[in-house]
């Protein structure tokens, strides 16, 4: 992996991190999720024209790589929001992440990718990491706990978002090898906000959406550029990275994460859901070496 594929991964993972703390601050998680792609996408399209050279065509299959790619990770934010609803940040925010178990498995049956001796033992350490963050303390006894939490509600949104997620890098990955990192992922965006719009037309959410922009539209404004300069790095990333490998390390924004719950929100365990965030962050480490 190359020192700008790394770079810009890294980024986006330190704004991955800061646009889901936006999430947990509002008070409806869907809808506050909608509005932040309201702000992204119409950003995005007024900077369009200013792009410099001819915008290219994207053929039918470029459409429908984008449009599944799109659907994949509506339902990780809808998955991402429901568990934000009542699972502390530090806790279900390293979960929504776990997507790094299935991404080499797909790249590697799907897609070729191999791993290096020193990636393979990055990732275990990335997945162990992801393990550990749930545990209240260092003993063999609560190794098996985490097993425990899949009754709670949030954790099994969050292990589900991850799920998803993993298939939306792989079909990340097939978009911006075939046409171009910005163009594509404005296609995503615009896809993903009609996907949402669509949701939000039931009854339920209509009365939420006014009372969202007024209470929190502060945070919405920041939340556009936010969002937007963490898909754009992480997609140029990828273009220039294997998937098996640039997935784990955006897994830094755990740390990210696990650092903004515990110093910042003042959630409990912070020592156990440090050590799990630097095991994740010396997991990236050797994937970049690997």
């Amino acid at each position: 992996m190359s020192n700008l594929a790394f770079t810009l991964i890294l980024i986006s993972s330190v704004m991955h991190a800061i646009w889901n703390l936006l999430v947990k601050q509002s008070r409806h998680k869907t809808v506050f999720i909608w509005w932040m792609f309201v702000c992204s996408g119409l950003l995005f399209s007024l900077i369009m024209p200013f792009i410099p050279g001819p915008v290219p065509v994207p053929d039918l299959k470029i459409v429908l790589i984008g449009s599944a790619g799109g659907a994949c990770f509506v339902l990780y934010h809808l998955l991402t929001g429901r568990a934000y609803r009542s699972g502390d940040l530090s806790l279900t925010y390293p979960l929504c992440q776990t997507s790094m178990v299935y991404v080499p498995i797909w790249g590697g049956l799907l897609m070729g990718e191999k791993l290096s001796l020193l990636g393979g033992c990055g990732i275990a350490l990335v997945i162990l990491g992801a393990y550990t963050v749930q545990m209240q303390s260092f003993s063999l006894a609560e190794i098996l706990r985490p097993f425990g939490n899949l009754k709670d509600t949030s954790v099994r949104a969050a292990l589900g978002a991850g799920f998803i997620y993993s298939f939306g890098a792989m079909l990340d990955k097939a978009g911006v090898t075939l046409y171009s990192p910005l163009y594509f992922t404005w296609i995503m965006v615009i896809v993903m906000l009609l996907l949402m719009t669509a949701n939000l037309a039931r009854g339920k959410y209509r009365r939420q959406i006014g009372a969202e922009l007024q209470e929190n539209w502060r945070l919405i404004l920041l939340s556009g550029p936010i969002m937007m300069a963490s898909f754009l790095t992480f997609r140029f990333g990828l273009k220039l990275s294997p998937m098996s490998y640039a997935v784990p390390i955006r897994q830094v924004s755990i740390l990210v994460g696990v650092l903004i719950g515990v110093l910042f929100l003042g959630e409990s365990f912070g020592r156990i859901r440090l050590a799990s965030a630097l095991l994740i962050l010396t997991g990236a480490f050797l994937v970049k070496l690997g």
